[in-house]
């Protein structure tokens, strides 16, 4: 048995290799994250011998390129969560920390938890280009929303409350139409310094321009709005670069993430999970390339407490003696992409009101006077086990589908194989015997 502990950094990662007993096989040493360096690093490990299992912690994205050329050299290779490692043999009163300590103690790991090691499998292109797909997506997402806000506190400034005109849901390339009105119609003196013929022929050229119905009766509530508002800001030069930049910025934004949420839907039903998740209460298109992304293929869980505990929404338990609490935190310990999906999701269930069960189960706990975030945890532990069966039972039947496909030529050829004499056949088995064969 030998144990390998990588301890990964930016750039390079720090080895060590244990075996049964704490002996220490190879002094820690350190490899670049260069093909040359990964490549002795799996050269040293084939040299080994024997049953070798390496350990990693899945930090960052630093550890995924060891981790991928590890394990598409035969190697059995896993990486943990950094907690578990963390948490584990923190025998010493000395506070020592380096990249050699835990290199040891990863490895020290690796032996403690040998038989519930599980081999990596390496994420196909499609799941690790979609997974990197949302970690952009959520990215531009943030400044979008930071860039929406911003805006808004200039429209206060400059034309308060032109972003409330209309209630048109944004276009598919994500642009707004309070966003169109305020880019041409950027200050609420210039909308008062014409009259209302003018304005209402300069406002019916906005709508062909820009592809919007035009409505006569608007401009005039537009004008009357306009002359009851009060500007902080001049119109001049400045305030109107401050408008139009902010605005810019925010188209910008907005076709990224678009053009993101595209691709992430594309890739998305690509992957044998998609038709099953998109067809559970509460999930669009969207969300559900992005549980597909966070969650990857379900399969790596061995239970559906593994998935609840991995997305941070399993209950944790303490007791001590008589002592034990009947209510403890979520550990939060897994990843905050897939809870925020899950939220949004049980948030939707919740507005919506629908026959279903993980509504139904969080309405009971609101009903029982359990606090907003107690039942909304628990719905979300709900969603996730139903989610866990479901894609499961899914996938399961799709592999007997291919595992009967793949048989029916072996059924044909066997239809097709001459039908032997039964007489014959039986003389052929006495001979056989016979002759001691």
């Amino acid at each position: 048995m030998n144990a390998v502990g990588i301890d990964v950094s930016k750039g390079k990662s720090m080895v060590a290799v244990l075996q049964p007993g704490g002996k220490l096989l190879a002094r820690p040493f350190e490899v670049l994250h260069t093909k040359s360096g990964i490549q002795k690093l799996i050269s040293f490990v084939h040299s080994l011998g024997g049953d070798t299992r390496i350990v990693m912690e899945h930090t960052g994205r630093y550890y995924e390129p060891l981790l991928q050329w590890l394990a598409a050299s035969d190697l059995f290779v896993t990486a943990v969560n950094p907690k578990l490692i963390k948490d584990f043999g923190n025998n010493t009163l000395r506070k020592v920390k380096t990249d050699k300590t835990d290199a040891k103690k990863i490895a020290r790991y690796a032996l403690d938890n040998w038989a519930d090691l599980r081999q990596h499998t390496s994420m196909d292109t499609t799941r690790a280009q979609l997974k990197t797909l949302n970690r952009q997506f959520a990215f531009y997402m943030k400044q979008k929303t930071a860039c929406k806000n911003n805006l808004i506190a200039l429209i206060d400034q400059v034309y308060p409350g032109a972003n409330t005109y209309f209630e048109s849901p944004a276009r598919a390339d994500g642009s707004q139409k309070w966003v169109d009105y305020v880019c041409t119609f950027w200050h609420v003196d210039y909308v008062c310094a014409m009259r209302l013929s003018a304005f209402m022929e300069r406002y019916r050229k906005w709508c062909h321009r820009y592809g919007y119905n035009f409505q006569p009766d608007k401009p005039r509530l537009l004008m009357e709005k306009a002359k009851d508002l009060i500007a902080m800001l001049p119109m001049d030069k400045t305030t109107k670069m401050l408008v139009q930049t902010s605005i810019a910025q925010l188209n910008v934004l907005s076709k990224t993430v678009e053009a993101l949420r595209t691709q992430m839907i594309a890739l998305a039903e690509q992957l044998p999970e998609y038709p099953v998740v998109i067809d559970m209460n509460g999930v669009g298109p969207t969300l559900a390339s992005q549980l597909i992304a966070e969650i990857g293929d379900i399969t790596r869980f061995p239970r559906r407490g593994s998935l609840t505990a991995f997305a941070g929404v399993d209950p944790g338990a303490k007791q001590s003696g008589t002592m034990q609490l009947k209510s403890n935190k979520t550990s939060k310990a897994g990843s905050p992409h897939l809870r925020r999906a899950l939220f949004q999701i049980v948030s939707g269930l919740l507005m919506r009101s629908p026959d279903d069960a993980v509504y139904n189960f969080m309405d009971k706990k609101r009903s029982e006077g359990k606090p907003y975030y107690v039942y909304m945890t628990a719905g979300a532990n709900k969603f996730l086990r139903i989610y866990y069966g479901r894609v499961n039972e899914y996938l399961a039947g799709l592999s007997q589908e291919q595992d009967s496909i793949s048989l029916q030529p072996l059924r044909s050829a066997l239809l097709r194989r001459p039908v032997f004499c039964a007489q014959s056949s039986l003389h052929n088995f006495a001979c056989f015997f016979r002759l001691g064969a």
